[in-house]
C-alpha cells in the first residue's frame, strides 16, 4: 500500500514538472517568437537545399561553390518573390479607391437584400454585417506581412550559408552525439526528421505553384484584374493545410463581383472549388506517397496551435513541425503513445500490436 501511494506521488510529481516545463516553453516562445520565427525559417530552407548542394558536389563541384551556386538560386527566387508581392500591393492598394463606387452599389444592395427578409442592417452599424472594403483592405495588409517574412533574406542568407558549408560536419558530430548517449538511433532519428520534411516541403511547393499556376490562368480567362496577385496568394496560402486554399478564394470572389458582376464572381469560385478538389483529391495523394503521417484533427489542431505560438510562419511551418514532433516522440518508449495520439489509425494499431502481440495475431502471409 505504501509503495503504491510513492508510486502515484511520484507520478504527480512528474506531471507536475511535465506541465510546469511546458508552461515555461510556451511563455519562451511567444516572448522569442521573431527569433524562432527567423530561425525556423532558414533551419527549413537549409532543408530543402541540402539535396541540390549534394547532387551538386557528387557532378564534381567544390562543395563551397555547390553551396554559392544553390544560395544564389535561392536568392534569386526570394528577390522575385518580394518584388512581385512588394508591386502587387502598391498597385493594388493605390487603385483600390476607383472602385468605391461599386464598393456602395454591392453594399446597398446587400443591405436591401437583407431588409427584404426583415433584416435591418441599419441598426447594427453605419457598414451593416458585412463590408466587403474591409476584407479587400485585410488582403492588402496580410500581404504585407508575407512581404515582411521576406524582409530579413540577409539574415537568412547567413545562416543557411554556414548550415550548408558544414552540413558534413553536422551529419559526423550527430553521430558523435549518438555515440556519447548511447543511443544507436540518434542518428536514424534526425536523418529520418529531415527525410520527411524535405520530402513534404519539396512536394508542397510543387503543388503549391501547380495550385498558383491553375488559379491565376483561370482568373485571365475571365479577364479579372491582378491575376498575378490572386494566383501569389493562392501559391503561398496552400501551405497553410486545411483553411488555406478557402481563404484564398474570399479576397479573388469579392474583387471579381466588385470589378466585373456576381456571375462572373460565381465562375471565378467554381474555378477554385475544381482547383483545390484537383489538388487535394488527386495531384497531391500521388505526389506526397507514404502521406504526413499525422491524422486530420491534428493537422487541423497544429495550425491552431502554431499558429498562436509563432504566428504567420506557424501556420506555414504546422505541418513539418507536427511530423517533427511525431518523429522525435516516436524514437523513445516512454513517449510513443503521444506519437501514435498524434499519427493515424494505422499507428495506434501498430503501437497497440506490440504492447499485446497476443492479442493482434500476425496475418500468416500468403504463398506466391
Amino acid at each position: 500500500m505504501k509503495s503504491e501511494h510513492i508510486f502515484l506521488t511520484d507520478k504527480l510529481l512528474r506531471w507536475t514538472v511535465f506541465l510546469a516545463a511546458l508552461f515555461v516553453v510556451i511563455a519562451a516562445t511567444l516572448e522569442a517568437q521573431s527569433f524562432i520565427t527567423l530561425f525556423l525559417l532558414a533551419a527549413f530552407v537549409s532543408i530543402i537545399s541540402v539535396h541540390p548542394v549534394q547532387w551538386l558536389d557528387k557532378k564534381g563541384i567544390p562543395h563551397t561553390l555547390s553551396v554559392i551556386i544553390v544560395l544564389l538560386g535561392i536568392i534569386l527566387i526570394i528577390s522575385g518573390l518580394s518584388g512581385i508581392i512588394g508591386g502587387s500591393i502598391s498597385s493594388f492598394t493605390s487603385h483600390l479607391g476607383k472602385y468605391d463606387n461599386r464598393l456602395m452599389e454591392i453594399k446597398k444592395s446587400i443591405n436591401d437584400t437583407l431588409l427584404s427578409f426583415g433584416i435591418d442592417v441599419k441598426q447594427k452599424g453605419e457598414n451593416g454585417y458585412f463590408d466587403p472594403s474591409k476584407i479587400l483592405d485585410y488582403t492588402a495588409s496580410t500581404l504585407r506581412q508575407m512581404g515582411n517574412l521576406m524582409s530579413n533574406t540577409a539574415l537568412i542568407f547567413f545562416i543557411v550559408l554556414f548550415v550548408l558549408l558544414e552540413m558534413n560536419s553536422i551529419a559526423y558530430k550527430a553521430r558523435l552525439f549518438g555515440t556519447v548517449a548511447k543511443r544507436k538511433d540518434a542518428f536514424g532519428s534526425l536523418s529520418q526528421i529531415e527525410a520527411g520534411i524535405r520530402h513534404y516541403l519539396v512536394i508542397k511547393t510543387l503543388v503549391s505553384l501547380l495550385t498558383g499556376v491553375m488559379i491565376g490562368i483561370w482568373l485571365w480567362i475571365f479577364g479579372i484584374e491582378y491575376a498575378i496577385l490572386w494566383a501569389l496568394i493562392a501559391f503561398m496560402l496552400n501551405y497553410i493545410p486545411n483553411i488555406g486554399s478557402i481563404i484564398a478564394a474570399i479576397p479573388s470572389f469579392l474583387f471579381a463581383w466588385i470589378q466585373v458582376d456576381f456571375v462572373i464572381a460565381l465562375w471565378v469560385l467554381v474555378g477554385y472549388i475544381f482547383t483545390n478538389m484537383f489538388i487535394g483529391y488527386i495531384v497531391e495523394p500521388k505526389m506526397m506517397g507514404r502521406g504526413m503521417g499525422l491524422s486530420t484533427l491534428v493537422v487541423f489542431l497544429s495550425l491552431i496551435i502554431w499558429g498562436y505560438l509563432l504566428g504567420l510562419v506557424g501556420m506555414f511551418l504546422s505541418v513539418p513541425l507536427t511530423m517533427m514532433l511525431k518523429i522525435i516522440l516516436e524514437n523513445n518508449e516512454h513517449t510513443k503513445p503521444f506519437a501514435a495520439l498524434l499519427g493515424t489509425d494505422e499507428d495506434v494499431r501498430k503501437l497497440l500490436e506490440e504492447q499485446n502481440p497476443e492479442s493482434y495475431p500476425k496475418k500468416a502471409s500468403t504463398p506466391g
